[in-house]
């Protein structure tokens, strides 16, 4: 079966990678690694670096990494490629290691959103990285994007910059900042970028290299989808544009003059500056007949029958109607001025930006920023063309080493050890096998940067990189930890209909449902496999990427081959809430979906002969989501016996529709109004830290710290029927003993201990005091650590450790001469 995006017209709609002239450095050939220094570049021969990247992560060789996938895409064009990877920002000196980059610098803040990679949702500063050698914190910069432009301008100020990343990507335009609490303009502006790349830059940054490399001036570079750049409102390259003004809201369309009732139809078209032929020519035939006398004659001519009246198009309203071609239109925002100031046009923004996403039919974009002399305007182009199935096998099959730099190895020459990177120790034995996501979730970024095509790689390339692992990758011992990518079952789905996909403006192919024009065939992810199951040296393939349910209760032969062969234990899966308020606002499907897909879950799992266990996601202080409604979630989970320890609180990342409706108070998924008209246009925040910790307190209300919060919550809600010592009631009356303390299996997710008190009134030795104090806490870590019957079950929860592949460690080596 082909995927659905090969037979579209955007297998067509774009020059295929493969196509171009490759630079005359391909004479060098592929780096084992990209050089990271001066010495490595001496070695592979080379005196300069044509393109130079710059990034926030820690250099590893590995297609779920951006700055590999897209150095190794520009190596493979033929162009040499070095990477600056967490450089010390503090002067421009880091940023000159590499020596001057002939082509351009290209930038990117990492994997992640620098300010998301160091603040927690509640602003609180983080004590690790997962992207640093050491899950060390404090390696980059907050807005890392804009400070490594800064200091790559210092560094060689008339070098090409080219942005890109997910930072970048979800800062194209004027953005709510959460950390500031307020509107910041479009990063192209704050970074002095000559170029932004958003979602896959791929297609954007081969095109935009051969044409630097063929000595185009990177300002005459205005026409590559997937970029924004600035321009000033008189620049002559912005000219011949159909501009619509989408800059208010409540604008009254088009309105024609009513029609005087004492003209006839003839002084009516008259006044328009028309004719109406029959008429007139009625008319001029009496005027005959009544000068020559001849009555009789002008009544023979008139027709003798009444004629049936024919309607057509005002002629002097065809040209306002015509349409102008998408291709060469573009929809002014409101300014950044405009949605600083005005949270309605805020969310008005933001809901066109979301309508504007679909290859097929979006349209260019452009914001004004500033006035008077510093006015400028941010364009942004279409988004690129998704990438078809034998482009994504390239882009994969590229040469990565599939593992860190060198550089970061320890004494050993390993990276398991002080220096292990935690994100690529995740992704070690994990394969990539599709891009983009069609569901939609309002907190999501993952549509506004990936786009909502399915982008699935052909079956042979998935094998191929399987065998890669097998044969290549130090350490695996025969399991693959994930096989998926932003969804687990999304491999292969698309429209129906390639002209119905180019066309449609929905924001989500499965909300309100799944669309009947959508493919819900799992087949050739089943097949996929069994295949990859049935290789040699392969004993198992877990799944550990995000599964959709409501897709997967369309396909039960699908949920029978993931719960007898896929599932290490656990499964894990994103109701996010239980209440249809928020669930419309987070753009989810009931808690319907989620309770048909656990009954056959667990049936096929009691046909395996296995305990599988499901770990639901959900999300507190979500917009949309009132005090009642996580009371309800958490009467929800002590009904069925879980209890949350991985609580998610709603995080406003830049750009998202829930952080629209966060900051806005309105719904961007309907029409925005001035003055809202229903209660569906507005939208219930969750502000302040009481209120939010209120909410995780719902979710975690098995913890008896929470129990006063929620008592004195319950009572103001006229809810105390929950408050008792039964098994139907919420919380009990009574506070536990002792200092409350709560012990989770995670170290981080416990609350904790207080101060011992002294052993029978006598100071106790120090041994025997610690081991009193920790012999409670080990109780409930032991209690912990066993599975409790309809426990929400995690590795933060009681589960063993995830099943990544590797090989279990072993007992330490004493060093020589060492003594016990």
């Amino acid at each position: 079966m082909n995927a659905p995006l090969d037979v579209s017209f955007f297998a067509r709609a774009a020059k295929p990678l493969g196509s171009y002239r490759k630079y005359w450095a391909a004479r060098f050939g592929n780096a084992p690694m990209l050089p990271m220094s001066r010495a490595e570049m001496e070695k592979l021969g080379w005196d300069s670096c044509d393109i130079v990247l710059v990034t926030g992560d820690a250099y590893v060789d590995h297609p779920s990494f951006g700055m590999a996938v897209i150095g190794r895409m520009l190596e493979a064009q033929g162009f040499r490629v070095g990477i600056i990877a967490q450089p010390d920002w503090t002067s421009a000196e880091a940023f000159k290691a590499l020596g001057k980059p002939n082509l351009f610098w290209g930038v990117t803040a990492g994997n992640m959103d620098s300010m998301i990679n160091r603040y927690t949702a509640d602003r609180k500063i983080r004590s690790d990285d997962a992207y640093t050698p050491g899950d060390v914190a404090g390696k980059r910069p907050d807005r890392a994007a804009i400070v490594y432009s800064q200091r790559c301008r210092e560094a060689f100020k008339d070098v090409p910059l080219i942005l890109g990343g997910i930072e970048g990507s979800l800062r194209r335009i004027a953005h709510y900042d959460y950390w500031s609490d307020k509107v910041r303009r479009s990063i192209v502006v704050d970074a002095k970028c000559d170029l932004l790349l958003y979602g896959n830059a791929e297609r954007a940054i081969v095109e935009i290299a051969h044409r630097l490399a063929a000595k185009e001036p990177v300002q005459n570079i205005t026409d590559v989808r997937g970029t924004a750049f600035v321009r000033r409102p008189d620049d002559e390259t912005g000219k011949g544009w159909f501009e619509i003004n989408s800059t208010s809201v409540d604008t009254p369309g088009r309105v024609e003059a009513h029609v005087n009732p004492y003209l006839t139809t003839s002084e009516v078209a008259a006044e328009n500056g028309a004719t109406c032929a029959r008429e007139d020519e009625a008319k001029q035939v009496a005027q005959t007949a009544e000068k020559s006398g001849s009555t009789s004659a002008a009544a023979s001519t008139l027709p003798a029958q009444p004629q049936t009246m024919l309607f057509v198009a005002n002629p002097a309203l065809k040209a306002k109607l015509k349409v102008p071609p998408r291709d060469r239109s573009v929809i002014r925002l409101p300014s950044y001025e405009q949605v600083k100031s005005d949270p309605v046009l805020y969310a008005h923004a933001n809901r066109v930006l979301h309508l504007e996403t679909n290859p097929g039919n979006a349209r260019a974009l452009v914001q004004a920023h500033g006035e008077g002399v510093t006015a400028r305007d941010v364009w942004i182009t279409p988004p690129p063309i998704p990438l078809t199935t034998a482009e994504m096998d390239m882009v994969f099959d590229l040469p990565y080493a599939r593992s860190p730099h060198p550089s970061y190895a320890d004494e050993n020459g390993s990276h398991d050890g002080a220096t292990k990177i935690p994100a690529w120790e995740m992704i070690r034995f994990s394969v990539n096998i599709m891009r983009g996501c069609f569901g939609g979730c309002t907190f999501c970024s993952i549509t506004e940067h990936e786009g909502r095509i399915i982008q699935s790689r052909s079956e042979d390339s998935v094998i191929k990189e399987i065998e890669d692992i097998r044969d290549k990758v130090k350490g695996f011992t025969g399991t693959i930890s994930d096989l998926g990518g932003p969804t687990a079952n999304m491999y292969r789905l698309g429209c129906r209909s390639p002209e119905i996909e180019a066309a449609c403006r929905k924001p989500s192919c499965v909300y309100p449902g799944v669309c009947q024009n959508l493919t819900t065939d799992h087949g050739p992810l089943i097949k996929m496999y069994r295949r990859g199951r049935a290789l040699k040296g392969i004993k198992k393939i877990l799944i550990g990427s995000g599964l959709r349910y409501d897709l997967a209760v369309k396909s039960p032969e699908y949920i029978k081959e993931l719960a007898q062969h896929h599932v290490g234990g656990y499964l894990k899966i994103a109701p996010e809430h239980t209440e249809v308020g928020p669930l419309s606002k987070m753009m989810k499907p009931g808690i319907g979906s989620y309770d048909k897909f656990k009954t056959l879950f667990d049936k096929f799992s009691t046909e395996a002969g296995k305990k599988q266990f499901l770990i639901p996601y959900f999300i507190a202080a979500h917009p949309g989501t009132t005090d009642e409604d996580m009371m309800n979630l958490a009467v929800w989970l002590k009904k069925n016996s879980f209890r949350a320890d991985q609580v998610q609180t709603f995080y406003p990342s830049p750009m998202a529709t829930a952080t629209a409706m966060y900051h806005s108070g309105r719904n961007p998924l309907r029409k925005i109004h001035r003055a809202a008209e229903s209660d569906e246009e507005t939208v219930d925040v969750v502000r302040g830290e009481k209120r939010r910790r209120l909410h995780k307190a719902f979710l975690r209300y098995h913890d008896p710290n929470n129990w006063p919060l929620l008592r004195e919550a319950l009572k103001a809600m006229g809810r105390a029927d929950l408050v008792g010592n039964g098994k139907h009631h919420l919380i009990p009356t009574f506070q536990p003993l002792g200092d409350g303390a709560y012990q989770s299996a995670r170290k981080k997710n416990s609350t904790p201990l207080g101060k011992a008190a002294p052993l029978s009134g006598k100071l106790a030795p120090k041994a025997g005091l610690k081991a009193a104090v920790n012999a409670p806490v080990n109780a409930r870590a032991k209690q912990a650590s066993t599975p409790q019957k309809g426990r929400m079950l995690t590795q933060h929860t009681g589960l063993p450790p995830r099943v990544t592949g590797s090989a279990a460690p072993g007992p330490r080596k004493a060093k020589p001469g060492a003594t016990r």
